[in-house]
């Protein structure tokens, strides 16, 4: 199958990003390459480019898309939680900018064999970002207690019936493994009343994001990164985060927050004393959305935000 993704906020990003010709670049969710197409297209020849994404078929199809910048580009298969680590083992101690895609690819949600999708009814429970790792939706389903399974719905998936559905959960694992998306589908159907399904959305929607956000560690990741990424930066660097849900974007804007105005004296302090020192300013105070046509020819644009941050020389 091929790898196709449509990158959201293509042209915002970019513009907000104000790559700079010699500067050096991190997509560190490298994707199918949109994003990095286009940085790479304004670099010049001293311009380099870094990739970083843990997904195999991402690395192959990106590293095909980007072939004519191979003088200027490094594409290494990791997590951008090990971002620093990934630039220090290439020798790169700063960087000009950073990019974060916190989606789902459109490759990963079409591909059954992945299982991202409540879409297909006979896929594995699999959801892996990184096929390398052990753990797979499966397991969690199968194996974490009903408490756990109620924490990871209502605090990732936010969904009100969160107790219902791992309760039915449980009794239906008692029956018999749960294998398959559409397996899982019809239990969470189950535990939700009737007149909510038909005029919600998808049943399954809030259940399977919580699922591949916990086997992922996707929110945990990004709020023990973040603020490290955006000390790699150069001042006037900028780190341009794309988020697809609230919790993450929480996540974003809370750490762009106190990284912007880390002081910790009360507020009636005539002084600072803390000594705390800003790394930068927040560009962009209300988070940039879609256009209606954007939206209009990728619907699953539809709930992306994005947020900038720019560092700042600190002394």
């Amino acid at each position: 199958m091929e790898f196709k993704h449509k990158s959201v906020l293509l042209r915002e990003t970019i513009e907000y990003l104000n790559v700079r010709p010699d500067g050096v670049y991190v997509d560190g969710t490298l994707g199918g390459g949109g994003h990095a197409y286009e940085v790479c297209k304004r670099l010049s020849g001293r311009g380099k480019f870094i990739g970083i994404d843990q997904d195999e078929d991402a690395i192959k199809a990106a590293t095909r898309r980007l072939s004519e910048f191979e003088d200027k580009i490094q594409i290494i298969r990791n997590n951008y939680c090990d971002m620093r680590k990934v630039l220090a083992d290439i020798n790169v101690a700063k960087v000009d900018g950073i990019v974060l895609d916190l989606g789902v690819s459109s490759y990963q949600l079409d591909d059954p064999t992945r299982g991202f999708t409540y879409r297909v009814e006979d896929a594995p429970l699999d959801m892996r970002m990184d096929k390398r790792q052990k753990l797979t939706a499966g397991e969690i389903v199968n194996t974490y207690s009903e408490q756990e399974l109620y924490r990871i719905i209502r605090d990732y998936g936010e969904d009100k019936f969160a107790k219902n559905i791992a309760k039915h959960i449980v009794l239906a694992r008692q029956e018999k493994e749960i294998e398959t998306t559409g397996e899982l589908t019809e239990i969470i159907k189950a535990a939700i009343p009737a007149k909510i399904r038909m005029n919600g959305g998808h049943p399954s929607k809030r259940t399977f994001q919580a699922i591949r956000i916990e086997l992922n560690r996707e929110l945990e990741l990004l709020q023990e990164s973040l603020e490290d990424m955006i000390h790699l930066l150069n001042p006037g660097g900028r780190i341009c985060i794309i988020t697809f849900h609230s919790l993450e974007d929480r996540i974003v804007k809370n750490i762009y927050k106190k990284s912007e105005n880390p002081c910790t004296c009360p507020s009636d302090f005539p002084v600072c004393v803390c000594g705390r020192k800003p790394l930068g300013r927040v560009v962009t105070r209300k988070p940039v959305v879609p256009s209606e046509d954007e939206i209009e020819y990728n619907s699953r644009s539809k709930s992306a935000k994005l947020r900038v941050f720019e560092r700042i020389e600190t002394e």
